[in-house]
């Protein structure tokens, strides 16, 4: 079973994917799609706030705010790592649950990060919110170290986040019953 789904002039189809019995979700899959990466960021650079810093967590929202900073002339993103890198130091963390992962997982950005973020407008940027947890721990990531959050958006908005007027996206994306049908 796939979703069809048009977003940024691009129409994609998504497979659905069990999360658990009763709950199916589209999986939106940005790596390797270059096309859909370029498109969805200067769409989504179109409704942007003035920022000075983009920021995702790792790792699909990697492509976008990569592609987000190139096509915006900035030099530099950051990154929220899902573990601490051998060449990081100083580590800043925080704990976050995901509808797409089984696990706990955590979040870290180290000093250098912290620094350039400090007193500094911080859009952060993710391929789709759901939940909203990873967002709630970048946003949390960004406080501790002293940046603004100007802004928070994504591709899609998922299930209940698709009613939230606190995040920018560029399309709805529902969630499904098992039969494929979206649920109401």
């Amino acid at each position: 079973m796939d979703y069809e789904i048009k977003v940024a002039g691009l129409t994609r189809y998504l497979p659905l994917c069990a999360v658990n019995d009763e709950l199916y979700i589209g999986a939106f899959v940005i790596f390797g799609d270059i096309e859909l990466t370029v498109a969805c960021a200067r769409e989504l650079l179109k409704i942007a706030p003035e920022h000075d810093v983009l920021i995702t967590a790792e790792s699909k929202g990697i492509p976008l705010v990569y592609e987000m900073a190139r096509q915006n002339g900035e030099n530099r993103y950051l990154i929220a790592r899902k573990a601490p890198k051998l060449y990081m130091r100083n580590v800043f963390s925080t704990e976050v649950t995901s509808i797409t992962t089984v696990n706990r997982q955590m979040l870290f950005i180290d000093q250098k990060d912290a620094d350039y973020m400090n007193g500094k407008r911080v859009l952060i940027v993710d391929d789709v919110i759901s939940t909203g947890e990873s967002l709630k721990a970048v946003e949390k990531l960004v406080h501790q170290a002293g940046g603004v959050v100007v802004g928070k958006m994504a591709v899609l908005a998922e299930g209940v986040a698709m009613d939230r007027k606190d995040i920018l996206f560029l399309q709805k994306l529902p969630v499904f019953n098992p039969d494929g049908s979206i649920k109401g």
